[in-house]
């Protein structure tokens, strides 16, 4: 199982047995580099832990928990296993972060748990007295595929207690009425700077680490928004960050990205690629993402390409993931016409990224021993915008999609960025007409129909069939409905 996701860690391997539970782990080194290993055992000896992701709020805990914890490491991770020996499970619900984990004691003893979004994955496998655990699919042996779920985010597992749900679901009870929602007109100052201020805290939060961090770049607003904050912490400390962009030549996010990174003065790297170069990528990144839905592969495979670019240069990179479900940034979002609907649609969106937008995020860039923090999703950011009244962010001829976000952050990007109508990454990049066209020369009518019934549900154009038909390859016996998300089709 280690093996087949080596390419999540190449820094480190490491495995132990406690009782009757074995814990396996590859590491990709960023916090306490030299000393971080895992799996951390206990100072006290009898427990240890493996986890994946960064828990950001790791040093206000350790100063919390003090002469109760015994720390071996200065790793962010080692945290969980301190707080499940002096507290128990109860105690995880204060880790902030993203993170999938699991911690093992000889008592018998055993808990894993996956952060409040399912940013970091996580899936499980039950049969008899047995389960498995592991970040992707490719890594349960072939004989369990057809056991394996997705764990749910926010979510712990117990033997005595089974699953239970340890956080609250994103945004949960949270009604559009904000105390900085004075104007009734719209927007007061102090809710844009409540919003400005927010995300600048959250990026802050995502510049941890012993290992430089650099910025994907698309040329879109939410990722030149993240790069503008991380440039002006880089050049308040004397550096420049590194920002990272793909695409066509001369297609729209690679001519933004690289004028919005000349005036943020970032260390500005690009790779252009062709369309033989994405047709090559694509079978690649199907495995990668292990998902075959056309929406999430079209922005998948300039993705992977872009994480393989960064990866030779940085090995942590900040996106601008979730920004359109926070601030209504997509167009389909203007087919809500009632403020209540649209609330509940984005509530919707944000708790269904694990196995869409986040999957593609996560493993395009794990394939490639990168790791991709998203601001966007820090869970202040995400109680913020889901209480503020959600007829500010309803596009009208005056306001453009995101109109909150973009009058938050005036003056930071030049005029013609940061009011820059929005694209899909795959659209911007050039990516998708080049994949659609291709997968449909691919599949003929006849051969569409004759798969159309192969999962449930259905295949749902010549497109999605050539490349279920490649995720099939790698993943053949994996229950497609327990497992793949799918974007809806209208």
């Amino acid at each position: 199982m280690l093996d087949q996701i080596a390419h999540r860690g190449p820094d480190g391997e490491g495995s132990v047995t406690v009782a009757d539970s074995w814990l396996g782990h590859r590491r990709l080194a960023i916090v306490d580099v030299q000393g971080g290993d895992q799996p951390i055992a206990a100072a006290q000896g009898g427990a240890a832990m493996v986890g994946n992701g960064e828990i950001y709020n790791h040093a206000e805990l350790r100063a919390r928990l003090g002469d109760a914890g015994a720390f071996t490491t200065r790793s962010d991770n080692e945290i969980a296993l301190q707080l499940f020996l002096a507290e128990g499970t109860p105690a995880l619900r204060t880790l902030k972060g993203m993170f999938a984990l699991a911690v093992a004691h000889e008592d018998g003893r055993f808990v894993a748990v996956r952060d409040p979004l399912g940013i970091k994955p996580l899936y499980w496998a039950r049969r008899d007295a047995t389960t498995l655990f592991a970040s992707e699919l490719k890594a349960f042996p072939t004989d369990w595929r057809d056991a394996v779920e997705v764990f749910p985010p926010g979510h712990a597992w117990t033997p005595e207690e089974g699953l239970v749900a340890l956080f609250g679901a994103p945004a949960d009870g949270l009604a559009p009425s904000s105390p900085v929602a004075t104007d009734t007109d719209g927007p007061s100052e102090e809710a844009f700077a409540a919003i400005r201020d927010t995300l600048i805290q959250a990026v802050d939060r995502r510049l941890m680490g012993d290992v430089p961090v650099g910025v994907f770049l698309s040329g879109g607003l939410d990722s030149s928004l993240i790069a503008a904050i991380a440039a002006r912490r880089a050049a308040a400390n004397g550096r420049r960050v590194s920002s990272f962009a793909v695409g066509l030549e001369g297609s729209d996010d690679i001519v933004a990205a690289r004028a919005i990174a000349q005036h943020l003065d970032t260390d500005h790297h690009e790779m252009i690629y062709t369309a033989e170069d994405l047709l090559a990528a694509l079978p690649a990144t199907i495995q990668c993402i292990e998902s075959f839905d056309p929406m999430l592969v079209h922005s998948a495979v300039p993705n992977y390409l872009l994480a393989e670019f960064t990866g030779k240069h940085v090995k942590v990179v900040l996106t601008g993931e979730g920004a359109d479900e926070l601030y209504a940034g997509y167009t389909h979002y203007r087919d809500f016409e009632e403020a209540d609907a649209l609330h509940t649609e984005l509530v919707r969106s944000v708790r269904g990224l694990h196995n869409l937008n986040l999957q593609r995020c996560d493993r395009t860039t794990m394939a490639h021993s990168l790791e991709a923090r998203v601001p966007f999703l820090d869970l202040d950011v995400i109680d913020l915008a889901f209480s503020l009244p959600t007829t500010w962010k309803q596009p009208r001829p005056d306001r453009p999609e995101k109109w909150l976000l973009r009058t938050a952050f005036a003056g930071w990007l030049p005029e013609q960025y940061l009011w820059r109508t929005k694209e899909q990454f795959g659209d911007g990049t050039g990516a998708s007409t080049v994949l659609r066209n291709a997968a449909e020369l691919e599949c003929s009518v006849q051969t569409y129909e004759e798969l159309r019934e192969s999962i449930d549900p259905p295949l749902r154009t010549r497109e999605e069939a050539v490349y279920w038909q490649l995720f099939h390859e790698h993943l053949e016996g994996v229950p497609v409905g327990e497992t793949v998300g799918r974007f809806s089709v209208a």
